[in-house]
């Protein structure tokens, strides 16, 4: 059975870390490879983040590496602050939720999937010519997607009508931007958001909370 964690009155803070270590381990790997990307000069940052990408090109090259890789960078340091709140808000409180293994095969699966997907369909446009050649080289990197996916599972942690609100508001924000001719990444993020709202069976039953002794 698979425990939740629940923070201890006695040490907030950690014991809000560990109640979602996976999501406290993920955070702290993007804060390191952000601090890289700002130490380092302009041109060892270009290749980094394209080595580390999940485009057309590192995906045929390696595969594995680039789907995994890119989940720990961030084209952006300076959005290391946003993420952190959101990875508090969403993934902390899945991974709370569901427990460290679920929210772990959950999130992993929306991230591969949507990457997987866009990238694909950026390689028919540039077959077809409707995308340029360059798009092979596109870096692609960032942790949106298993956001987008963790967004989309806690749509079944809420209770009543709030979880409709929520619902729509959520299609509204990733929808929207596709609707209106959005990008491959604004793609990714719609998938993403998919594959957390069919990951309703691994959101019932998650677990027992653990009962402090």
């Amino acid at each position: 059975m698979i425990e939740q964690r629940e923070p201890e009155p006695s040490r907030p803070v950690w014991s809000w870390i560990r109640s979602a270590p996976g999501t406290h381990i993920w955070m702290l790997i993007i804060a390191i490879t952000s601090v890289v990307v700002v130490i380092v000069p302009d041109h060892l940052e270009h290749v980094l983040l394209h080595r580390n990408s999940s485009n057309i090109h590192e995906l045929a090259r390696h595969p594995v590496r680039a789907l995994l890789s890119s989940a720990f960078w961030i084209e952006s340091p300076s959005s290391l602050p946003l993420y952190v709140v959101l990875f508090e808000v969403f993934q902390a409180n899945v991974e709370r939720w569901l427990g460290t293994l679920r929210w772990l095969f959950v999130i992993a699966t929306g991230h591969i999937t949507a990457t997987l997907i866009s990238q694909k369909l950026v390689l028919m446009a540039i077959e077809d010519n409707r995308a340029p050649r360059s798009m092979v080289h596109v870096v692609d990197i960032g942790v949106s997607y298993g956001l987008a996916t963790a967004v989309g599972v806690l749509t079944y942690r809420l209770p009543g009508p709030w979880r409709w609100f929520y619902l729509a508001g959520c299609v509204a924000f990733f929808g929207l931007p596709l609707a209106t001719g959005g990008t491959f990444t604004d793609l990714g993020h719609a998938i993403a958001l998919a594959v957390g709202l069919l990951a309703w069976p691994l959101t019932r039953n998650p677990g027992r909370r653990r009962t402090p002794g």
